[in-house]
């Protein structure tokens, strides 16, 4: 079965429009430091999306010559600014600048990718909190496929702030049995062939091939890499995993679309919260 999320991100997206057509608009700010050209890409896109569904997108391009102090000043003021709704910090972020310190300049009711630590301890201790919503894309797309997740054994590779552990945590609360795998993890074949429920996060390009898929497992692909024809890869060998797999999400097509839809919806959420 083919995962798309395509067309749960349009439905995300129609709903999202037509809750700002009653107005007042929400804003979403995006602050970017960085000259990478992918980087670059992602934000022009998402603030397509966003004029698309009614939000004001506002790209506070600080240059790839930022300190931790301009970046912290600019989250700061944005925080302090009643019209801005939501805030992302977009990343990769200069060298020498620790995202996890600056992430907590952005305040939690704008933290609409669940950027800021004290987001991610909340969700958690279960109080209300916008996840980051690749994590949460995840697992909308398993919800709008009719994957079942509660006691199903899930595996995660990849323990970043950003996936693996917020997605760990969406996983529990959900009831599943949840193990992550990281770098140091030994023999991750023999872990992920485990999993009914597999979720691939660590940003190697194809590390994820046959012999790592149980028949008939669930996988979800949420690496994103640019080819030299222009296309994109996941992080899953997919000509190889598809023969294993009972599903897999597709590259592109499938957990980013919702990510991008999600933040919307988070950034519309979050004007609400303060009107």
């Amino acid at each position: 079965m083919n995962l798309s999320g395509r067309e749960l991100a349009a439905t995300i997206r129609a709903d999202v429009a037509a809750r700002v057509a009653q107005g007042p608009a929400p804003k979403l700010a995006i602050v970017t430091a960085t000259a990478d050209e992918a980087s670059a890409w992602y934000v022009r896109s998402l603030a397509t999306a966003a004029g698309k569904v009614g939000i004001t997108c506002e790209v506070v391009d600080l240059g790839p010559a930022a300190d931790t102090a301009t970046i912290t000043d600019a989250l700061r003021g944005l925080a302090a600014d009643p019209g801005t709704h939501g805030v992302i910090l977009q990343t990769p972020l200069p060298a020498g600048v620790d995202a996890r310190e600056v992430a907590l300049a952005i305040d939690p009711a704008q933290d609409v990718d669940g950027a800021n630590p004290e987001s991610l301890g909340r969700l958690v201790c279960g109080l209300p909190a916008y996840p980051p919503a690749t994590a949460e894309a995840v697992v909308a797309l398993l919800d709008h496929h009719g994957v079942p997740v509660e006691g199903r054994e899930a595996v995660v590779v990849g323990r970043s702030t950003v996936v693996g552990k917020p997605l760990a945590h969406l996983l529990l609360d959900r009831d599943a049995t949840v193990t992550v795998c990281h770098s140091r993890t030994a023999d991750l074949a023999a872990v992920t062939r485990r999993a009914e429920i597999l979720v691939v996060a660590v940003g190697r390009a194809g590390l994820i091939r046959a012999g790592h898929v149980a028949p008939g497992a669930t996988v979800i692909d949420v690496g994103t890499h640019p080819t030299a024809d222009g296309g994109l890869v996941g992080d899953v060998d997919a000509d190889s995993v598809a023969g294993v797999a009972g599903a897999l999400s597709p590259v592109p097509g499938g957990v980013g679309p919702v990510t991008t839809a999600l933040l919307l919806r988070h950034t519309l959420d979050a004007a609400r919260a303060r009107a």
